[in-house]
């Protein structure tokens, strides 16, 4: 029934979907999507070209543009001095933070190779999913490109959930694949 519904359509209907295993009260109870980050650290990285392909790509899969962050501190260890771009980062909201996940449920995720599902372990204690992708190419806006220079990097999903079983409940329902826990399996 809801599996043709957006990700935007599904929050909407998460208070009628989880009141009774949640026991919410209110629709305001209910938990929503805040923001989606998206980053990568590319270290200290001196080729400028291999940078600016890397941002170039990032912005491509999420529509936006990319903020780049400087190094805080010199590390000599780290080669890295004060100010070196050392990794690139997107925060979206709205309709891009929606246009996105539905791309990665319904395109990217199910295009992994070996794909078993998101640990529940990467929920932490605010309600907040943070997991990595190995290879950027499982983004349809990237594949035509060459595949020589593949990169990872790590999404994270904010939610005004309060807990961790609140955001697993919530993030289920609006279709994020989680992994079977290994109880499940030795049950069949």
């Amino acid at each position: 029934m809801t599996s043709n519904l957006t990700t935007k359509d599904k929050e909407n209907k998460t208070f009628d979907a989880l009141k009774a295993i949640l026991n919410y009260k209110n629709k305001m109870q209910a938990p929503r999507l805040m923001k989606v980050v998206v980053s990568i650290g590319v270290g200290s990285l001196k080729d400028k070209n291999k940078n600016t392909l890397i941002a170039d790509r990032l912005s491509k899969i999420t529509g936006q543009k990319v903020s780049p962050r400087p190094a805080k501190k010199s590390i000599a260890s780290f080669k890295s001095r004060q100010g070196d771009i050392i990794g690139y980062q997107v925060t979206m909201r709205g309709k891009r933070m929606y246009d996105f996940l539905d791309r990665l449920l319904r395109i990217s995720l199910p295009r992994t190779k070996d794909f078993r599902g998101v640990s529940a372990e990467s929920i932490d204690e605010m309600g907040n999913l943070t997991f990595g992708i190995k290879e950027h190419t499982i983004f349809p806006e990237t594949s035509n490109e060459e595949i020589k220079d593949v990169f990872g990097f790590a999404i994270t999903v904010v939610t005004s959930s309060k807990n961790k079983k609140e955001a697993k409940e919530f993030l289920t329902y609006l279709g994020f694949p989680f992994k079977k826990s290994e109880t499940a399996k030795t049950k069949k």
